[in-house]
């Protein structure tokens, strides 16, 4: 099967002259011609879900930040575009090829909720992409699509929570990417005097009248790049291609152990094993052994490449789509090694506000990392399923739960693995899998970003770990200082 390119462009735009003549430009006419109301309707009606791993509704996100507008200041518009997923590169093949579609969903919906500013924030390591979106930013301005609104580029830092929705609306306000609790809209959950307002003592967007905090609408990059065709095609059009509960396409990264790597758009609904076979021409040696979608879900079974890429056909394969990042191992790849790399990854980059998260994450690397060295005994195998029961105790964010999820698939789905690395058992000593963000995608070959074997738990690149949380190592005055009114 072949790629489609709806909202991936097979070749980079190179100025917006040419984006205009490719059709661009006509949703934002489109938007402002039906009218907020009209606009969310379209988008409902279009059934597109969030790009950035939840799948959550895009037209119900934005007609609650619209019902939760504030009558003293406009609300803002954020491009998450922060891409930190593992196996995960669409977000900035999308900005490499075409932002100017990105950016036109982002106009059409600051016209919509009402905002006055849009901030596209990316990591500050994406040099090319920096430079594509500050080119095009340019040129939007000087066409006069911007007008009264206020546009930004935010060069992020590289912790893998920064990709959090709640951790990123942190750093937009000057703090380190530690996720709040409360939904991004709301800015908090606790009522302290008169005001309502975060943990983070960021002032909180109330559903009544009575507070003038202003509502914050985040979404994905791919997100964005969708909205355009909805406004322009119209939503019965968009629903010719994808399954009910997934209209559209979905844009899917495939590395790990295939013949190569790449980038393409496919109907949602395409069988993961197609998915596979067109991007990475399948299995580097023998036979597809189990896939990661990013480092969010469980381990998938080669023997279930049927599954369907949508929501709910990745998630009734027990797995779940994610940012369609689909890392492949074959035969020749030893999945112990494979979950102590992400148990690792996904430890190190815990901030440490949870302490079960940080703690039993760190202990669930270090025992799968004894494994991994044929050192381990039964008592660590059950310790294992011990740290995995309690991992996601108190937890704020989902990254416990992730830790959850893949290293409990290697227990359930593959108990043959653990059990072959227990000391005496004859099973050979293996390295870890490096488990980390994708650092480019040159060709159709993929490099990992290996300084992060380097990275320590506590946020830093010295020789040693200091022993402290990420959460503990921060200035509290500093995090705790409230937003400006």
């Amino acid at each position: 099967m072949s790629t489609v390119c709806r909202v991936l462009d097979a070749q980079p735009i190179p100025d917006l002259a040419a984006y205009f003549d490719a059709g661009g430009g006509s949703a934002l006419k489109a938007a402002l011609r039906l009218g907020p109301a009209s606009t969310i309707d379209e988008i409902e009606a279009s059934g597109l879900r969030g790009r950035g791993g939840a799948g959550f509704p895009t037209g119900r996100k934005w007609r609650t930040v619209a019902e939760h507008a504030s009558e003293d200041v406009a609300a803002t518009v954020v491009v998450n575009a922060s891409e930190g997923e593992p196996g995960s590169f669409k977000d900035r093949m999308l900005l490499r090829r075409n932002p100017y579609r990105i950016l036109e969903g982002a106009l059409v919906a600051a016209h919509t909720v009402g905002a006055d500013s849009v901030i596209l924030a990316l990591k500050a390591t994406f040099h090319p992409e920096l430079g594509r979106l500050r080119q095009a930013i340019e040129e939007i301005e000087e066409a006069g699509w911007t007008k009264e609104l206020g546009i930004a580029v935010v060069e992020g830092p590289s912790e893998y929570l920064y990709g959090e929705e709640t951790a990123l609306l942190e750093v937009l306000a000057g703090r380190a990417p530690f996720p709040r609790i409360a939904p991004p809209f709301r800015h908090g959950v606790e009522e302290l005097g008169s005001d309502p307002v975060s943990g983070a003592g960021s002032l909180m967007a109330d559903p009544g009248p009575d507070t003038p905090a202003p509502p914050t609408l985040v979404n994905n990059a791919e997100t964005m790049a969708h909205v355009p065709l909805v406004l322009a095609q119209g939503p019965e059009w968009y629903r010719q291609m994808g399954t009910p509960e997934s209209p559209g396409t979905v844009v899917c990264t495939v590395t790990g152990s295939t013949r190569r790597h790449g980038v393409g758009e496919f109907p949602m609904g395409t069988p993961l094993a197609e998915v596979i076979e067109t991007l990475g021409g399948g299995a580097r040696h023998g036979s597809v052994q189990a896939v990661l979608s990013g480092v969010a879900h469980p381990l998938l079974p080669g023997s279930a490449l049927d599954t369907p890429v949508s929501y709910e056909g990745m998630d009734a394969a027990g797995a779940g789509l994610g940012a369609a990042g689909f890392i492949v191992f074959d035969e020749s790849d030893d999945l112990v090694a494979v979950a102590q790399g992400v148990a690792r990854f996904l430890a190190v980059e815990s901030c440490g506000q949870c302490t079960p998260c940080k703690q039993d994450g760190l202990a669930m690397a270090e025992i799968l990392a004894r494994l991994c060295a044929s050192e381990g005994n039964d008592h660590d195998v059950a310790d294992l399923a011990d740290r995995v029961a309690t991992v996601t105790d108190e937890s704020r964010c989902y990254l416990a739960t992730q830790q959850q999820r893949v290293v409990g698939s290697l227990l359930q789905l593959f108990p043959e693995a653990p059990a072959a690395h227990l000391r005496g058992a004859g099973g050979p000593a293996v390295e870890p899998v490096i488990i980390a963000p994708l650092s480019d995608l040159d060709g159709d070959r993929a490099t990992v970003d290996e300084s992060h074997r380097r990275k320590q738990p506590d946020w830093t690149y010295d020789e040693e770990d200091s022993g402290q949380a990420p959460a503990d190592r921060t200035d509290q005055r500093a995090r705790d200082e409230p937003v400006s009114r």
